[in-house]
């Protein structure tokens, strides 16, 4: 029997005829896994999803028992995630015990042309709005972190109207810019990318991160970010789209350090000129409301490698097998933020086990947002200038919920261990931090920069 167990049918780990309706079923498991992200049965135990069937707590038999004789099945998609409720019922029927029960192919391709029909009726902002969704359900209690939800969403949306604004106000100076490039140098990197972000132990979700490949078409041309919110999602999730338009609009070939400067900037003021706006209308109840987020970017341009970093996210470069850090946590514990902290007015004490800024005890000196905490905890990132060569192999930038966890030469090892496909790699990381107890939100983003395969064998 060849196969791969947590897509076969029951009636095949019985080890009885395959048929069409063996197929059906495999759909419906792999239907299901496409709209969850999950990989089936690995979200059933408690602690981390797992990175392979493998990893979880019971073993293959101890599965093909439960399937075949509990009726075992992966958990189901949920309509809050904006799935078509007769789409959730064609699953539940492809994968029924019975054979005789699950629907023929052809009944399914008829299903599905109607759930395509059905959703082309639907307005773009109701399905648009709907990943929001996935966060409602909360413990009992726990209204604030409702109420910090309700309101993330909107601020997604404002980062993507100053997006709209702001590429409609420079659209045609930006293709004057884009085809203005220099010489191509000698050396161009191979790259691919994938990334996996996970709640983690917290009950909610405060980090974004945004991806963005060829920037304005230019094929040289490359974009990473994450995003780390604290106290509220809010600026999290405004920065994630408002970062990558700032920077779409600038001269990101000509002078990249000076775009990614900019995109940090000018974001930080566009969310608390909004973040004010918001505090004075009557939709806020928490006047006192000042939420942040730590923010690195990186920007990728032709051999040349630029890094922007405010707080404690990270990023590393493997270069001949060695992690090289491409950036510096902005913390109250050293000395020089410290220092330039009280320069600016702000006002540092130790408190529990560190060093903290303000009221609020915050831990980084550096941030989008925290507008109570301005101008001594700035948006002013510190940038890195690197230049690729061949013996780099890829680069690894995370939150700190990873770093807290794992070293960077682990990091690096659990890579070259690991099938070299960026997004499991991602996957691999941030699972791994929280198995070993990271207690905080975890976004991975893998670049790797030079062509990898998937069949490599891993010793």
């Amino acid at each position: 029997m060849v196969g791969t167990l947590i897509y076969m049918a029951p009636e095949i780990l019985r080890k009885e005829l395959h048929t069409e309706k063996s197929d059906v079923y495999s759909f419906g498991i792999s239907i299901n896994e496409l709209l969850t992200g999950v990989v089936p049965y690995t979200d059933l135990r408690t602690e981390a999803q797992a990175h392979t069937v493998l990893e979880m707590n019971y073993t293959e038999q101890q599965l093909t028992a439960a399937v075949v004789s509990d009726g075992l099945r992966p958990v189901l998609a949920a309509e809050d995630l904006g799935i078509p409720s007769r789409l959730l019922s064609m699953i539940k029927k492809c994968w029924d015990a019975d054979p005789n029960n699950r629907p023929a192919f052809d009944d399914i391709v008829e299903e599905l042309d109607l759930v395509m029909e059905h959703g082309k009726l639907k307005k773009a902002e109701d399905i648009h709005i709907r990943p929001y969704n996935l966060h409602v359900v909360q413990p009992a209690g726990k209204t604030d972190h409702f109420k910090a939800y309700q309101e993330s969403f909107s601020w997604f949306t404002r980062g993507e109207l100053l997006a709209r604004s702001a590429s409609s106000a420079n659209d045609s100076g930006l293709i004057t810019r884009c085809e203005s490039s220099d010489k191509p140098s000698a050396y161009h990197p191979t790259m691919s990318w994938g990334s996996y972000a996970t709640c983690g132990r917290r009950e909610t979700m405060e980090d974004t991160h945004f991806i963005l490949p060829h920037i304005c078409d230019e094929k040289d041309a490359y974009a990473f970010g994450i995003f780390d919110g604290h106290r509220g999602a809010a600026a999290a999730a405004f920065s994630s789209r408002a970062v990558p338009a700032v920077l779409q609009t600038s001269d990101f070939m000509g002078s990249p350090a000076n775009a990614l400067a900019e995109a940090f900037i000018k974001t930080d003021a566009a969310f608390r000129k909004e973040l004010d706006s918001y505090r004075k209308s009557n939709r806020c109840i928490q006047k006192d409301w000042h939420p942040g987020c730590t923010a690195i970017a990186i920007l990728i341009v032709r051999n040349k490698l630029f890094v922007a970093n405010i707080g404690d996210c990270r990023v590393i470069l493997c270069r001949a097998g060695n992690p090289i850090a491409l950036s510096k946590d902005h913390v109250a514990s050293c000395l020089q933020e410290r220092e330039r902290v009280i320069r600016q007015g702000g006002q540092v004490h130790w408190q529990v086990d560190t060093w903290r800024v303000g009221l609020p005890a915050l831990q980084v000196t550096r941030s989008i947002g925290d507008d109570d905490l301005k101008p001594a905890v700035t948006a002013e990132p510190e940038i890195t200038e690197s230049t690729l060569c061949p013996e780099d192999e890829f680069l690894v930038m995370a939150s700190d919920g990873l770093w807290d966890a794992i070293s960077s030469m682990e990091v690096i090892n659990i890579i070259k261990d690991t099938v070299k496909e960026p997004g499991m790699c991602s996957k691999r990381l941030a699972t791994e931090a929280v198995e070993r107890g990271s207690k905080d939100n975890i976004t991975v983003i893998v670049v790797f920069l030079r062509p990898v395969s998937t069949a490599e064998r891993i010793y």
